[in-house]
């Protein structure tokens, strides 16, 4: 259960890699672009998640009230 994932497996000289690769691939003005959609896309996981998991909630919670 507590394998390394790959942020915490990746240190200082391999993110700063990646992000040189980055800044070829897509370029200075297109970075901050980029990191807003990165951003977007982050939130709305988040929010996706969260109404999972409410829903799931809500589902158990019905079905204690159906056998009570």
């Amino acid at each position: 259960m507590n394998e390394p994932t790959l942020a915490m497996s990746l240190g200082g000289p391999e993110m700063m890699m990646i992000f040189a690769i980055v800044l070829l691939l897509f370029g200075a003005k297109k970075l901050p672009q980029l990191a807003k959609g990165l951003g977007q896309a982050s939130g709305e996981l988040k929010k996706a998640r969260l109404e999972v998991e409410r829903e799931i909630k809500d589902a158990a919670a019905t079905v204690e009230t159906d056998r009570a």
